[in-house]
């Protein structure tokens, strides 16, 4: 199944896990999701996968993949 790129928003906490609503254009399709994370990894930006504590609005089957911003100051 191909992996596709998804900008989501938070819709706050439901059960304890944020809540993510996709929003937005969908980015890359992919093969596989382990694609996308070895694609990062080279580009040196560190991902965590945070599946665990988020539920993805109106997609059965999903991973959710946290990265650190920098913020302006």
């Amino acid at each position: 199944m191909p992996a596709t790129a998804l900008q989501v928003t938070s819709a706050g906490v439901v059960a304890g896990k944020e809540l993510l609503i996709p929003t937005g254009e969908q980015g890359p399709t992919l093969p596989h999701v382990q694609d996308w994370v070895t694609a990062k990894l080279k580009a040196k930006i560190a991902v965590k996968d945070v599946s665990t504590s988020v539920l993805v609005k109106g997609i059965k089957q999903w991973a959710a993949y946290g990265r650190k911003e920098a913020k302006a100051p």
